[in-house]
């Protein structure tokens, strides 16, 4: 199918784009997604640095190739729990000119936190994969592929940072979803942080069934409570740090869950069944075009010089 230019025409270069140094990345925190990301990122031949407050997880990323150091330049990665964020980078020696971009599952505060000292440096990240296991023991470099990865566009993010971190996001198999700190937080609230407190909820009031209802709990009970097995702190620090849009998702739900039982489930099934096809599209390194195409459900799959190359869904 044809390209279409979202937001704008994508200009074609006059003249041949220099190829520069791929700028090598650090990674702060060596856990499921940091580990994994490194991991990943040294397994393509990409210059990957790391460090863990934890030597366990400094030894188990050593041994799969990850050079550990506190010296970090280029891209660094802060893969730290939430509370952790502030104080991510105490100790390390980060170049003045490196980009700083996180793994956070919550983005206006941790945005707000980093840029208070390191200004439109920072750019904030989320990449929506992981699963319930975490630490070091669960790291695995395919962990990103086919992975939507979000990445704040905010009016004074440097736009040229912006790349850089979509570039390593584009490096492990991600797609890069371009989206505002405001935006992403409320889209999460409904699809990821309310359904963390769905499943404990269903957990719970299973528990309360009694022993009977445990044991005859089979396969819907299992995919409904998996991420129950989260790290509890994690999860309280993900929902109390996007509390506003968290509660305000969760009373999408509790009104839904009012509806007559055969309209929700109908409503329901027509949601998660529907199928759309893409629609291959090019979009120019313009703020505005860039989220034009994340609003639309799409995502940037490759840089191509002066645009991005990337899709959005075609109706279904």
């Amino acid at each position: 199918m044809a390209d279409a230019p979202i937001g704008g025409a994508a200009p074609a270069p006059r003249f041949p784009v220099p190829t520069l140094p791929v700028p090598p990345v650090g990674v702060v925190g060596l856990g499921q997604l940091g580990g994994s990301l490194a991991d990943a990122l040294a397994a393509g031949g990409r210059p990957v640095s790391g460090w863990d407050v934890d030597p366990a997880a400094r030894d188990a990323a050593a041994a799969r190739g990850v050079r550990i150091t506190q010296e970090m330049a280029g891209v660094v990665v802060l893969a730290v729990p939430l509370p952790a964020m502030a104080s991510a980078l105490e100790g390390l020696t980060v170049d003045p000119d490196a980009t700083i971009t996180d793994l956070g599952s919550v983005k206006r505060p941790v945005l707000e936190t980093l840029a208070a000292t390191l200004g439109n440096r920072v750019v904030g990240g989320h990449p929506m994969c992981g699963t319930e296991r975490s630490g070091h023991a669960a790291v695995d470099p395919t962990l990103f592929t086919g992975a939507r990865w979000a990445l704040c566009l905010e009016p004074d993010t440097d736009l040229s940072r912006w790349l850089r971190v979509a570039e390593v996001a584009l490096a492990v198999g991600a797609e890069v979803v371009p989206v505002t700190a405001a935006e992403h937080d409320d889209a999460v609230a409904a699809i990821s942080h309310v359904p963390h407190l769905l499943a404990a909820a269903l957990a719970a009031a299973a528990a309360e069934a009694g022993p009977l209802a445990l044991a005859l709990a089979a396969g819907s009970f299992a995919g409904g409570t998996r991420v129950v097995g989260s790290d509890p702190a994690f999860v309280t620090a993900m929902v109390e740090g996007n509390a506003v849009p968290t509660a305000a998702a969760l009373a999408r739900v509790q009104q839904q869950l009012a509806r007559p039982w055969p309209e929700l489930v109908a409503a329901g099934h027509a949601v998660v069944t529907r199928t759309a096809g893409r629609r291959t599209v090019r979009v120019p390194l313009d703020r505005a075009a860039l989220l034009s195409l994340g609003r639309a459900g799409g995502a940037v799959t490759r840089r191509l010089a002066a645009f991005v190359e990337g899709w959005v869904p075609e109706p279904a």
